[in-house]
């Protein structure tokens, strides 16, 4: 897993930047020169949005987040913009770094009542950072209320005031921020929904910390931002001589007549993925919808008795299985989820299969420690929810990332909870927070193509973290691709290109992919 101590991707919580903060400083960088950096790293950020001149309103708050908004202020006024500096709070009540920085401001500190943010051009929201743990309240919370009507672009430190820098939510009025700068590395609010949206654009800036201070071989990153640089040392590669079979087979477990669909998509996303064989396990009466639908490269075998599921995932050459696109939820089905259960083969449990699963949530770590082989499991909230919604540690969590990384500890399986912000995680407590996609992957057939991703990767041999990472990630920036007006069906074609990108980041020539018949 030398491709997930890629630490440039790495995400802190609240309390893992403070660590940050505090191992910078032991190590002989002075706690001011931290913040001086960071007020630098916000003026710049305003200087890029404004003109020579402009009106810049500054709002400070009682901690760290208002000196660095101090700083910000002496060096916007020393650059030729007119700033107006606020405090939440008396200005001889500030402490430490902050009340260093403070001193150094020789213009007036205004109050808070009285302003009006509409007559500035740009807003600093220094208030309070991602550690603010109680809603904003009274003449605060009213200032905030008024900045988001002014309509005037806001840069916010850290994290937009009123919002948690770990779960992304707010529990009362919280700015809406035109853009963020943090510091060092981005926390998991500025990823989670609805904290993505409100953070705008997230300027990273570098402060000075060293990361080998913060990781290292004793404590490796366990937290990161879903991107190629975190799978791609992982990725497939296939050789000249490869054939189908080396490139992995994938049986898609379907149901009857009613559903044939939703599983066609996920085996043809997975033939698209790289596998080199996908065949279609059904009921006998809809093996004829099948077969007559196309692509030809896609295979169909029925189900004629109830021990003909077994005979296929005993095949030797099977490498991964899906199960759950319009399954069904009959007796039927719950046998054939158990069977895959059973089965020593990476799978992906999906849809049905997750509702099946869902009637036995309190045995699934036993089920899931027994199978020997990955073991992918791919709901969305209301899946989630019926998954382990009445297991109280993982239902109360704080945040979409800690019940997701609860549920896969607690069920021994990757979780892959999907939305917006999809959240992967692994029972060891790797996780990655996703930000591709778009509005165009709500659409019918969209997670069937996304399971069918996983499960051709898996065949291919990915460990199932990196496989679950990398679907998700591709799944998410082909739907932006494709755009509006997008259906499932686009969805596995709109992958091919970007597979072809990956190949050139990587200097694969042509041919290092051929397979043989």
């Amino acid at each position: 897993m030398s491709a997930l101590a890629n630490t440039d991707l790495a995400l802190l919580d609240v309390a893992g930047m403070a660590a940050a903060d505090r191992a910078a400083i032991a190590a002989g960088t002075p706690g001011l020169m931290l913040m001086e950096r960071a007020g630098r790293a916000v003026a710049d950020a305003v200087g890029r949005r404004v003109a020579s001149g402009a009106s810049v309103l500054v709002l400070c708050g009682p901690g760290n987040n208002g000196g660095d908004g101090f700083v910000a202020a002496r060096l916007l006024a020393e650059r030729g913009l007119r700033v107006t500096l606020a405090l939440a709070g008396e200005r001889s009540r500030l402490a430490g770094d902050a009340a260093a920085m403070a001193q150094r401001w020789t213009a007036p500190v205004e109050p808070l009542s009285g302003l009006q943010p509409g007559a500035f051009d740009i807003v600093v929201d220094a208030l309070f950072g991602a550690g603010l743990s109680r809603p904003l309240e009274g003449a605060v919370a009213a200032l905030v209320a008024a900045v988001n009507r002014s309509g005037r672009p806001v840069v916010a430190v850290d994290v937009p005031s009123g919002l948690s820098g770990d779960s992304g939510r707010s529990e009362g009025e919280v700015v809406h921020a035109t853009e963020t700068v943090t510091f060092f590395r981005l926390k998991p609010g500025h990823l989670l929904q609805p904290g993505r949206r409100l953070c705008g654009t997230v300027t990273r800036a570098d402060i000075g910390i060293a990361p080998e201070l913060v990781f290292g071989e004793a404590r490796p990153p366990t937290l990161f931002r879903n991107a190629p640089a975190l799978w791609r040392a992982a990725w497939p590669r296939h050789d000249v001589e490869t054939h189908k079979y080396r490139r992995g087979a994938v049986l898609v477990v379907a149901g009857g007549l009613a559903g044939v669909g939703a599983p066609r998509l996920g085996a043809r996303a997975a033939l698209r993925i790289g596998a080199g064989l996908a065949t279609i396990a059904c009921q006998p009466e809809a093996l004829a919808a099948h077969a007559a639908r196309g692509p030809d490269a896609l295979m169909q075998r029925a189900l004629a008795d109830p021990d003909a599921l077994a005979r296929l995932l005993a095949e030797p050459r099977l490498s991964a299985v899906l199960i759950g696109p319009a399954l069904g939820l009959d007796a039927a089905a719950g046998e054939a989820v158990m069977a895959v259960m059973r089965a020593g083969v990476p799978a992906v449990f999906d849809a049905d299969a997750l509702t099946v699963l869902a009637a036995r949530a309190a045995g699934l770590n036993r089920l899931v420690g027994r199978r020997g082989a990955p073991c992918v499991l791919t709901p969305h909230e209301g899946e989630f929810a019926r998954l382990f919604g009445t297991i109280p540690e993982i239902a109360d969590a704080p945040s979409k990332l800690e019940r997701a990384r609860r549920a896969a500890r607690s069920s021994g399986a990757i979780v892959v909870l999907k939305g917006p912000d999809t959240v992967i995680a692994s029972p060891e407590g790797l996780a990655a927070i996703n930000t591709t996609g778009s509005a165009a992957l709500a659409t019918a057939g969209s997670g069937d193509v996304l399971g069918g991703l996983v499960a051709g990767l898996l065949a291919q041999g990915m460990p199932a973290f990196e496989a679950a990472c990398a679907a998700v990630w591709l799944h998410g920036r082909a739907g932006e691709r494709a755009g509006q007006g997008l259906i499932a069906d686009d969805l596995p074609e709109a992958v091919i290109p970007l597979l072809a990108g990956l190949a050139e980041e990587d200097g694969l020539v042509e041919g290092d992919s051929v397979a043989g018949g």
